[in-house]
């Protein structure tokens, strides 16, 4: 993967805001006192009379970005996944969720990928914290190409939206001239038969590499990108799992609560299938480089392999 462009989507939402600050004058971004770590200090050089730091203060932040929005702003509120998504989700439930207020959350320091912060900053919940919110839209990139354009739709999509963002710079793979995102919408990144992989965020590019390998030994499985988690692409889940009868997905999430239970919960209502979820299992993370605690909780190109074959 040396020759292969990596970029954190932390610093594709960055560069997003910007680029769609220059656009957009209703664009304003909120930040609790991590402009740096979130990226948001890209958006803030360029429009510091619409950047505010509001401190830390998660849950105020939440509600400042609340207020903004019932004036005709778009505000993006922006802190680490743990903070965004934990420590405020009361305010996001009920000042923004409750309400139905067009404010867009942008999570960055996702997953065990967070590496050295810890357990404490390993957030691995926020997909099941933001699914349970009523109208909340859910988002997950897979690269810097997809991040910037899920930013632009979140921006135009009318309500709240939560998008994470990770720490570790990953391969871009997307061709950003061409790609097209639109919410509640997967991509068929490779066509198969035998099983179907579905999965989001850095896991995404795991299962391509995944799927190079077992093509090479005579298995042709079929790669999803699934960057929405809320709304579902039900049509194409449903697809899927009637073409290849099992399914992988692939989240770095835990298992409860996330994509995987997503996917099981309407297959075993609409097409019952057998489905393995491979992400987070019910344990907390611990500090180490993001690269060895991938491979280690089993969200990595040769665990999805092993999987596969176990599976089949």
């Amino acid at each position: 993967m040396a020759d292969v462009k990596k970029i954190a989507t932390r610093d594709a939402y960055g560069n997003a805001l910007a680029k769609l600050g220059a656009e957009h004058p209703d664009i304003v971004v909120l930040d609790a006192d991590l402009a740096n770590a979130t990226k948001t200090q890209t958006f803030q050089k360029a429009f510091p009379d619409r950047h505010y730091d509001c401190g830390i203060a998660e849950a105020d932040m939440m509600c400042v970005a609340a207020g903004l929005s019932t004036t005709g702003l778009v505000p993006f509120a922006s802190s680490f996944a743990m903070f965004a998504a934990g420590r405020a989700f009361e305010q996001v439930r009920n000042s923004i969720g409750y309400p139905h207020l067009n404010v867009k959350i942008g999570a960055t320091h996702g997953g065990i990928s967070v590496g050295e912060d810890g357990a404490s900053h390993q957030c691995c919940e926020d997909f099941a914290l933001m699914r349970s919110i009523p109208g909340m839209v859910v988002i997950c990139p897979a690269d810097g190409v997809e991040a910037e354009a899920a930013v632009k739709a979140a921006y135009e999509y009318e309500g709240p939206v939560y998008l994470r963002f990770g720490r570790l710079a990953i391969p871009v793979f997307h061709d950003a001239e061409n790609f097209h995102f639109e919410i509640g919408k997967g991509e068929v990144l490779k066509d198969g038969s035998d099983v179907a992989i579905i999965a989001n965020g850095l896991l995404v590019y795991e299962a391509i590499q995944a799927a190079e390998a077992l093509e090479a030994e005579g298995i042709h499985p079929m790669v999803i990108n699934m960057a929405t988690v809320k709304p579902l692409d039900e049509e194409l889940v449903l697809a899927a799992a009637k073409k290849c009868g099992k399914v992988i997905t692939c989240e770095e999430h835990s298992v409860i609560g996330g994509l995987g239970e997503a996917v099981s919960r309407l297959l075993s209502e609409k097409s019952p299938t057998p489905v393995k979820c491979i992400g987070v299992n019910d344990e907390f993370g611990h500090s180490g480089p993001a690269a060895d605690l991938l491979k280690q909780f089993g969200l990595s190109a040769e665990h999805i392999v092993a999987a596969v074959k176990d599976f089949l």
